[in-house]
């Protein structure tokens, strides 16, 4: 018999299915007995009025693999408004012993190391299991969009001969006898391939050996990158990214409706032109509303990003603000300056419910422009050779940005820390499992 998933079952009303999961719960009462099975879309309810078979299935660990076939019956009452009579068991896999916690309890009873220690299981609960639905179809929009937009999907080397964001940590690994990094991000090969495809996108795995403890830090996540070419200014990537988060947003309404539910989530909206400040008014705004002086920052610390993402909902009704022209002492080499200010740069970040959640902007694209900006930093043109060597046979002016999906996922849960939106978290302390 075919098999039948649990969000099916309200259209086979009086119909032999055949269920497949795992125990969920098991619920014993003097007369009759339910069980729970969850399988990968839902929940069903399933009456047991057998003693024998009550007996039989009471003696399984719960989280063991069952397959279920019954009759389907209306009941208003039940989860879902149906019920499966009439059953018949069969153990596919029994559990070797009980899971570390409740999975049926709304909330997993237990503090997030345990949970994450315990992730293979821990991530079979429906709330957590919903996280990552959501993240499935934001980069399933991403994707969308962008094709729409006529960008081409690429993918990236993950080993590297060098670093890419210059100053930052990275992790060496032996590339027989030689030293190779992962890669920190895609950016100087996204580049790259905008003389290849003028647009392009990637997503894919980075990582960054900074020995950050924080809740809003990882060692590894998913970076959603995209570059553009044949661009005035970071401007038109802004409005890029605008579209591509829309795109992303209405995705998770069409393809995660039932996580939502189950999250009791309201999705923020992304307005038709986000708010948008100066770093320098930024960092002016900050300082004469809290007193600390902000002014010769080249960055804004996470306080003033709370305190920015409160003042863009509170004076414009938005949870997006972008922050354009840090100054270029805190931008990668490869930024394009604000011609008209060239303290400051062509980049920006996207502040969402308080924290930056994106970075972009332009990038310069004349090979001469690199030459003087790696000699003035103090770099070695050699190390960037292969990189440098696109620019001498003709770029177009290019800019692009990255989204870290983990990063989103919390903030649209109101996670307090970003690993409970990561599958298998990696930082100072954990690599396994």
């Amino acid at each position: 018999m075919e098999r039948t998933w649990t969000t099916a079952l309200a259209g086979k009303i009086g119909q032999l299915v055949r269920l497949m999961g795992w125990l969920h719960r098991l619920r014993q009462h003097r007369n009759v007995s339910f069980l729970v099975l969850r399988d990968a879309k839902g929940l069903a309810q399933i009456v047991v009025e057998d003693p024998a078979l009550v007996e039989r299935v009471a003696a399984l660990h719960a989280e063991s693999v069952l397959a279920v076939t019954g009759v389907v019956v209306a009941r208003p009452e039940a989860p879902g408004g149906v019920e499966v009579h009439q059953p018949v068991f069969d153990v596919i896999t029994a559990a070797s012993e009980p899971p570390p916690f409740d999975l049926f309890r709304p909330r997993l009873p237990a503090q997030l190391p345990t949970i994450l220690d315990h992730a293979p299981v821990a991530l079979r609960h429906p709330r957590h299991r919903a996280y990552f639905q959501l993240a499935a179809a934001l980069t399933g929009g991403f994707r969308a969009t962008l094709r729409d937009l006529d960008f081409t999907e690429i993918q990236t080397p993950k080993l590297v001969a060098g670093a890419t964001e210059s100053g930052a940590d990275v992790f060496p690994v032996d590339y027989f006898g030689q030293t190779a990094y992962l890669a920190q991000s895609p950016q100087f090969y996204k580049q790259m391939m905008v003389g290849v495809f003028e647009r392009v996108y990637e997503v894919g795995p980075v990582f960054r050996a900074e020995p950050h403890d924080t809740p809003r830090h990882l060692n590894e996540y998913v970076s959603l990158d995209a570059e553009m070419g044949f661009i005035t200014d970071h401007t038109e990537v802004m409005a890029v990214l605008s579209r591509v988060l829309a795109g992303m947003l209405g995705a998770v309404r069409a393809e995660a409706a039932a996580a939502l539910t189950l999250l009791e989530l309201e999705l923020p909206e992304v307005p038709a032109a986000i708010p948008s400040l100066h770093f320098t008014e930024a960092v002016e705004l900050v300082s004469t509303a809290t007193g600390e002086d902000a002014r010769h920052e080249p960055d804004l610390a996470p306080a003033h990003e709370r305190w920015l993402g409160d003042w863009a909902k509170r004076e414009h009704g938005s949870d997006f603000l972008f922050v354009v022209g840090y100054p270029m002492r805190k931008r990668p080499f490869y930024t394009h300056p604000d011609p008209h200010r060239p303290d400051y740069s062509n980049g920006f970040d996207l502040i969402f419910r308080g924290l930056e959640l994106v970075t972009g902007g332009q990038r310069l694209h004349r090979h001469e422009d690199y030459l003087t900006t790696i000699a003035a930093r103090g770099l070695s043109a050699s190390s960037l050779a292969g990189y440098l060597d696109a620019f001498k046979h003709g770029m177009p002016p290019h800019g692009g940005f990255a989204i870290g999906l983990e990063r989103f996922v919390a903030r649209l849960v109101g996670a307090d820390n970003i690993r409970e939106t990561t599958l298998f978290p990696r930082d100072l302390h954990r690599l396994t499992p």
